[in-house]
């Protein structure tokens, strides 16, 4: 961090470029913002007040859920104030916090798709021994494992980052501090940080898709062995959010992160990664509330005691 003292502060350019549109993206992300986080504590409130939902799956649901949260908390509120403001600094350190932050979580998402793949897994192919194999110890165990996993790896991106020099521009082309924004503004060799960046980036990203992969290939199997329509419409309908979720999650992400930053283009990453943090947070209460009916009938109660209790202190 010594040698990184001549930059004091970083400029984060945003969407500067798009002048009096800004006002009108302001707007528009902060609406964005809002339905995020009421979509995402209602999935959160739900379950934990509905028991008929005290369930692995929908017990991950409810971590990725507060993950989502947490990971737009990182990221939208200083983009929101940027677009309204010309001063967009960002201080050093809290430039390299909230990479931190944003890696921990975001990495930590993909870790818990990858869980909630094999829940689906292992509750449709292995249903007699599901009790045993997901109790709510090994659900604990899966959910704590991520999130340390995903902020171990976010540790050592952020480390790798921030260890550089930094002598030059400060001016990072992006709405935050990203790796591979930041990583160019280093005045020094940047080939092995970036090296290994990439390495912890197929870990995270790719075996757990290839894990997905595979899941979903013993699922369908086991599936086409259902003899009744209906039973294989139910099966693949359990499945269908979070294979949603899963292919623009991790399609956004494999797209800006599995790449060498020479070969990425700021303008086009900006776009890409509007869509993994925040079309993706707003994708998943959506559909998980949309396609699922037992959220859907959870939401209906929880609302109708809501009003019920209301009125019945009304009347007292």
């Amino acid at each position: 961090m010594a040698n990184s003292s001549r930059v004091t502060e970083f400029l984060l350019l945003g969407f500067s470029s798009f002048g009096e549109l800004q006002p009108v993206l302001f707007v528009l992300f902060l609406s964005l913002y809002l339905i995020i986080l009421s979509g995402n504590f209602t999935i959160i409130s739900v379950i934990r007040l509905d028991r008929s939902l005290h369930t692995p799956m929908y017990f991950f649901l409810c971590v990725l859920s507060t993950s989502e949260v947490f990971y737009t908390i990182v990221i939208l509120p200083k983009m929101l104030i940027n677009l309204l403001s010309v001063l967009r600094t960002l201080s050093f350190t809290s430039c390299a916090t909230q990479m931190f932050f944003f890696l921990g979580f975001g990495i930590t998402n993909c870790l818990l798709l990858g869980v909630m793949g094999y829940d689906r897994c292992t509750a449709i192919c292995q249903p007699l021994r599901y009790p045993v194999l997901m109790s709510w110890r090994v659900c604990a165990q899966l959910a704590a494992t991520c999130i340390i996993s995903g902020f171990l790896v976010s540790l050592v991106g952020t480390t790798l980052v921030f260890s550089l020099p930094f002598c030059g521009s400060n001016r990072v082309n992006h709405y935050f501090c990203d790796i591979s924004p930041v990583i160019r503004l280093a005045c020094a060799e940047t080939y092995i940080n970036e090296l290994v960046i990439f390495v912890c980036g197929v870990l995270v990203l790719v075996v757990p898709l290839i894990f997905i992969c595979i899941s979903y290939g013993f699922i369908v199997r086991t599936i086409l062995k259902i003899p009744s329509a209906d039973g294989k419409r139910k099966a693949f309908s359990t499945c269908a959010s979070h294979l949603i979720v899963v292919i623009v999650h991790y399609g956004c992400a494999s797209s800006v992160y599995l790449r060498p930053s020479a070969k990425s283009s700021s303008g086009k990453d900006r776009l890409v990664t509007v869509t993994y943090t925040i079309i993706t947070p707003l994708l998943n209460p959506m559909v998980y509330s949309l396609r699922n009916k037992d959220v859907q009938l959870a939401i209906r109660k929880v609302i109708g005691k809501t009003f019920n209790k209301f009125f019945i202190d009304l009347g007292n």
